[in-house]
C-alpha cells in the first residue's frame, strides 16, 4: 500500500460545487474496503442521484479504487427511517442519512435549526447548523463521525384543497408536521397537527387522512407532491421559512477508525463543513426545480404576507421558550444555543 501523497491533488467537481481531494497513488482497481450507505429516499430521489451517486464515485476515485460505496436506498436494508442512526451506531450499517427529527429530543442540539422561523436558504442554514453542532454538539453522535450536518430551504404550506394565506385558513385542517416543534406552531394556529415519517405522506394525502402537510419543494419530485396538492404557500419573500428539518450523514466509528491513515485522509478530505455547505447548495437548486414542477401542474403558489408572518413568530416564541427548556434539561446552555443558532444565521454563509 503506498503513502499518501496530500501535495497530489484531484479536484472533483459535483453539482456545482468542487470538492479538492487528496488521490492516493498506485493502488489497484480492486475495491480494499466496501461501505454500505443507507437512507429512506428512493433511487429517483435527487439527493440519491445528484448527490449520494457522485460522492460514491468521487470517494473511489480519490482513493484510487479502494473505497467503494454501496448505496441502499429505501430502507434496503430493513428497519424504518427512524432507525438509522442506530443503525450506524450498531454497525448494521457504515454510513447512513438520518433526520434527528425522527428521534425527537434524542438529539437536541441537533434538532434546534428545525424550530419555526430558523431557516433560510439551504446553503446558509446548513453551515450554520454545522457550526452549531461543532460548538454545541460534539457528545450527541458519540460513537459516529458525523460527515456533514445541512439543511432544505424553509418549508411550504402543500394543500388538496384551500390554500394557507393566514392562520384562519388553518383552523381544523390537519397538517402533516415535519417536528415536534413545528406541530406546536401549528396547533397555536388552530391546525390539527399529524406526525409521521416523510415516506408514508404520499398515503396520507391521496386518502384524505391529512388535508395538506409543511416541506419544502424539493420533496415535489420524488412523491410527485404536485399531483397530490392543488396549493402552496410560501412566506413573503424576506421572511426566514416556516421551519427547516436538520439532516446528518453518519459513519460507524468503527468503520471509520479500521482504515488506513491514507484513506481516513479521503473521507477526511470529503467531509466537514464544506461537504454540509455543498450539500446545501445543491438543496437549493433541487428547490427550484420542486417549485418549477408545482407551477407547471398549474398548481396555486400563493404568498403569506410578512404581516401575518410577523404575527406567527410571535406565536412561536412559546415553542423556543420550551425548546430552552429542552436543551437546559439536557444539560445544555439553551438560551445561549438559540442565540448563537439566530446569530449564525443572520451573519450568512
Amino acid at each position: 500500500m503506498s503513502s499518501f501523497t496530500p501535495s497530489r491533488r484531484l479536484v472533483l467537481a459535483g453539482l456545482g460545487a468542487a470538492i479538492a481531494t487528496p488521490a492516493i497513488v498506485g493502488r489497484a482497481s480492486a475495491a480494499e474496503v466496501t461501505l454500505r450507505l443507507h437512507h429512506f429516499l428512493p433511487p429517483v430521489a435527487p439527493m440519491h442521484a445528484q448527490f449520494f451517486e457522485p460522492w460514491a464515485a468521487e470517494l473511489a476515485a480519490a482513493s484510487e479504487g479502494a473505497i467503494e460505496v454501496q448505496l441502499f436506498p429505501a430502507m434496503q436494508m430493513g428497519g424504518k427511517p427512524p432507525q438509522l442512526v442506530e443503525q450506524v451506531k450498531k454497525g448494521i450499517v457504515d454510513i447512513a442519512w438520518a433526520l434527528p427529527t425522527y428521534t425527537p429530543g434524542r438529539y437536541p442540539v441537533a434538532e434546534t435549526m428545525g424550530l419555526p422561523f430558523l431557516a433560510k436558504h439551504a446553503e446558509e442554514t446548513s453551515v450554520a447548523l454545522h457550526r452549531l453542532m461543532d460548538e454545541f454538539g460534539g457528545d450527541e453522535f458519540a460513537g459516529m463521525k458525523p460527515l456533514a450536518f445541512w439543511s432544505h430551504d424553509g418549508g411550504k404550506l402543500h394543500m388538496r384543497d384551500n390554500p394557507v394565506r393566514s392562520a384562519s385558513d388553518l383552523a381544523g385542517k390537519k397538517i402533516r408536521s415535519p417536528n415536534a416543534g413545528m406541530g406546536d406552531l401549528l396547533a397555536s394556529l388552530g391546525a390539527e397537527p399529524v406526525f409521521f415519517p416523510v415516506t408514508e405522506m404520499v398515503v396520507g394525502l391521496s386518502n384524505g387522512v391529512i388535508d395538506g402537510c409543511c416541506l419544502p419543494y424539493e420533496v415535489v419530485p420524488p412523491f410527485k407532491l404536485q399531483e397530490l396538492t392543488k396549493f402552496s404557500s410560501e412566506a413573503a419573500p424576506g421572511a426566514r421559512g416556516l421551519y427547516a428539518n436538520t439532516n446528518v450523514l453518519l459513519m460507524n466509528a468503527a468503520s471509520y477508525e479500521g482504515l488506513s491513515d491514507d484513506l481516513r485522509g479521503v473521507i477526511d478530505a470529503n467531509s466537514g463543513i464544506e461537504l454540509s455547505r455543498r450539500i446545501g447548495k445543491t438543496y437549493d437548486a433541487f428547490e427550484a426545480v420542486g417549485r418549477d414542477m408545482v407551477e407547471k401542474q398549474g398548481n396555486e403558489i400563493v404568498e403569506i404576507p410578512a404581516e401575518e408572518i410577523a404575527r406567527w413568530s410571535e406565536a412561536a416564541l412559546p415553542v423556543y421558550a420550551a425548546w430552552e427548556a429542552k436543551l437546559n434539561d439536557a444539560g445544555h446552555d439553551g438560551a445561549a444555543i438559540l442565540a448563537r443558532a439566530n446569530a449564525l444565521l443572520d451573519q450568512g454563509a
